[in-house]
């Protein structure tokens, strides 16, 4: 069974994100990147079914600049048998890469898609959901437990109320929850191996995807201050605060 995982670059989640001067973005000059936190779960979930012996192959993809080639090789280090790099320099929404997602997957045909259930910078949770919109595949999100039986996957869901299981016939596409598993760290041999491990560069243009966004920032802008707390000597003082000052009763 082939498994294709697609990952994200973003700002390193230790990094304390700065808005650009002129408010136009997020400024990434010198700031340390890294996997998205949840592709990382989705790259360990595929090397176990691989251990397993359920998948036979994993193939490893990601949309955006070239410097996004080192979180492909760090996917192959870990366990990741090839990757595929779109690249793109444009600032792309979820339907965009649900989009290349779909070219790739329709080269690839793999019978497994795993995915981050969203990415830490822009926080959509959309991409799996639209991938399987757009493929017609089986999708199972939120999941924090996977099992490969046969021609099904069965997919357990983190919802409001507690826990769903899903039976999906394959193909299908699963997108990971932080509870799923926790990923492993590269060795130093994986990870001079991983520097021979097969990398292809593709453009949306060579997939025949048309990237232009219909969605357009008109700003951003880090959120206000917290004001400090008080202290308040007595019940009957806070609810006079609540009520005439914060107006909440």
């Amino acid at each position: 069974m082939k498994v294709l995982v697609a990952v994200k670059r973003v700002v390193d989640y230790n990094v304390k994100v700065r808005v650009k001067a002129d408010n136009s973005g997020v400024d990434l000059a010198n700031v340390k990147m890294s996997m998205n936190p949840f592709c990382e779960i989705a790259v360990e979930e595929a090397v176990r079914l691989k251990e397993k012996g359920v998948a036979s192959e994993i193939v490893v993809v990601t949309i955006g600049p070239n410097t996004a080639q080192e979180q492909l090789r760090t996917a192959l280090a870990l366990g990741a048998d090839r990757a595929i790099l779109v690249e793109s320099n444009d600032e792309l929404n979820s339907l965009a890469v649900a989009k290349l997602l779909k070219a790739v997957v329709d080269k690839e045909q793999p019978q497994l898609v795993i995915l981050g259930k969203q990415a830490i910078d822009s926080d959509n949770n959309q991409t799996g959901q639209m991938l399987g919109a757009l493929t017609g595949y089986a999708q199972g999100t939120f999941a924090s437990k996977v099992e490969v039986a046969g021609d099904k996957v069965n997919v357990t869901r983190e919802i409001d109320g507690g826990l769903q299981t899903v039976a999906l016939n394959l193909p299908a596409i699963v997108t990971t929850d932080l509870r799923l598993n926790e990923p492993r760290y590269a060795s130093l041999p994986n990870i001079m191996k991983a520097k021979k491990k097969p990398l292809d560069v593709v453009t949306p243009d060579a997939l025949g995807v048309s990237t232009a966004s219909t969605v357009k920032t008109l700003k951003v802008e880090a959120p206000a201050a917290r004001q400090a707390g008080i202290k308040v000597k007595s019940v009957a003082e806070l609810v006079e605060k609540l009520k005439n000052e914060a107006k909440v009763i």
